[in-house]
């Protein structure tokens, strides 16, 4: 597996633009002084993508100082529409070329049942008010994943 461009706790989160189901451009910028929960993801409406959305967007519930964000190669389209559906609370980037998967590690080899393919890495960062990285989880099973994620976030 690629692993070269993994970010680990401590290193600077690059910062980044990129539309969001909005009509804005959301950079990481703006969220100087918040934590955020950079989380990549495969497809919108996929069953997977549906459940880890769905329990971000309940997790959401619970906490003020935290950001979620979610980021696909989808289209702005499929991302309002994925939005809407499930009453999604936070903003859907889209980066369709799958530059700023590559720079945060989400995107490149992985397993997929067997096969050694090239593509978006359910991929999980914990981002500092300082954009340092304090928790980089790789490779994430959708289902239970935000209790985790929260569980992380309290642990702190």
């Amino acid at each position: 597996m690629d692993t070269h461009n993994r970010l680990n706790e401590g290193d600077l989160a690059p910062d980044f633009s990129l539309p969001s189901d909005e009509g804005v451009t959301i950079s990481l910028s703006d969220f100087v002084g918040l934590r955020v929960v950079l989380y990549f993801y495969p497809k919108a409406d996929t069953p997977g993508c549906t459940v880890e959305a769905t329990h971000f967007r309940d997790l959401v519930a619970d906490l003020d100082d935290v950001v979620v964000v979610g980021v696909s190669p989808d289209s702005i389209d499929k991302l309002r529409s994925f939005k809407a559906s499930h009453n999604l609370n936070f903003p859907l980037l889209s980066d369709p070329s799958t530059t700023v998967m590559r720079q945060y590690g989400a995107y490149g080899e992985k397993n997929n049942y067997g096969k050694i393919v090239e593509g978006v890495i359910r991929s999980t960062l914990i981002i500092g008010p300082d954009r340092r990285i304090e928790k980089a989880m790789y490779n994430v099973r959708a289902k239970g994943h935000a209790a985790r994620v929260l569980k992380e976030l309290r642990n702190e």
